[in-house]
């Protein structure tokens, strides 16, 4: 049996990873604080459109395991959304064909199937994937954690050694660039739009073919959000407005009712991109576990619960 202090674990992170993981390690009897240099409102977390897909992230076979398991507790939490902010959404995931999406996808998605030309200009899928409002979800997030006795705290790390708990999940994001270090974790910026919504129900994800660019949007309770943008290397968390405007322009190339939606805000986040989720644990020299769980880009909410588990799995001894 496990000390009182043997119980305490320190996470380092406030985003949809950090939060998610306290709450699996608390719900599983750990003692648990998460330090976090936001507050959970202002992290790049809630900055994401949030739609759950496995969207440019490594390990692709690990990727998937993790996905699935999250989308299994997002199906759950559907089912209550004004506390949960999670709902089952249909739209279209642009430039993508039934035979580019592999067998875990047409055998978990049964709905998947191809668009129809009144749906989408192009090749697409049409498909139910759960959409998350990070308004709502965040804070929910923390209230499950405080409800099962964790403990959320404002405070900058400058080294994870500062952390003297037995066991320290780094969930820091692009912050272990400098804290682990780990040059390796680069930004990819992404800018949104977020826009009173003239009536759109459905979502959708395109890219232009030709140039690449991508245009996408996502009905959330009083708003659009529109993006996006995918600037890697780009460490400016200030909006440019000919990128915003090019983002309107490029949405209502899709649904021209966008065109006149009133602006709501702009937003900025830095995706913490890295060539693989860093999900593995280490001994520090004093003997304490160190738990890293970091790097999942644009796709941390789409992973968060299966490496949340993983990450709890990995420090338990």
């Amino acid at each position: 049996m496990e000390t009182e202090l043997g119980d305490e674990v320190v996470v380092v992170g406030g985003g949809v990873i950090g939060l998610t993981t306290a709450v699996v390690l608390a719900e599983r009897g750990r003692r648990v604080r998460v330090w976090t240099r936001e507050p959970v409102e202002r992290t790049t977390s809630a900055v994401a459109g949030a739609l759950w897909w496995p969207y440019r992230i490594e390990p692709v076979a690990l990727a998937r395991e993790w996905a699935l398991r999250s989308l299994d507790v997002y199906e759950e939490l559907a089912a209550r959304p004004e506390g949960t902010g999670v709902r089952v959404v249909e739209g279209v995931l642009g430039e993508t064909g039934l035979d580019e999406v592999d067998g875990w996808a047409t055998a978990r998605l049964p709905g998947l199937r191809a668009a129809r030309a009144g749906e989408y200009g192009g090749s697409g899928l049409w498909a139910r994937l759960p959409l998350i409002d990070m308004s709502t979800h965040l804070p929910w997030l923390r209230e499950r954690l405080t409800a099962a006795g964790g403990v959320v705290e404002t405070r900058a790390v400058a080294d994870l050694a500062e952390a003297g708990a037995p066991v320290v999940v780094n969930c820091t994001g692009l912050g272990a660039r400098e804290l682990v270090p780990d040059a390796s974790v680069r930004p990819v910026r992404g800018q949104l739009v977020v826009v009173e919504n003239p009536g759109i129900d459905t979502w959708l994800v395109s890219t232009d073919p030709a140039s690449g660019e991508m245009a996408y949007f996502f009905p959330h309770p009083g708003r659009l959000v529109l993006g996006g943008t995918a600037e890697e290397d780009a460490w400016s968390a200030e909006p440019d407005p000919a990128v915003a405007e090019a983002i309107v322009r490029r949405c209502a190339a899709l649904r021209p009712e966008i065109a006149g939606a009133r602006v709501l805000e702009h937003r900025v986040g830095l995706r913490p991109a890295r060539d693989a989720v860093r999900l593995e644990r280490e001994r520090l020299p004093d003997g304490r576990l160190l738990v890293h769980n970091y790097g999942h880009g644009g796709a941390g909410v789409t992973v968060a619960w299966g490496c949340a588990r993983e990450a709890a799995r990995l420090a338990t001894g």
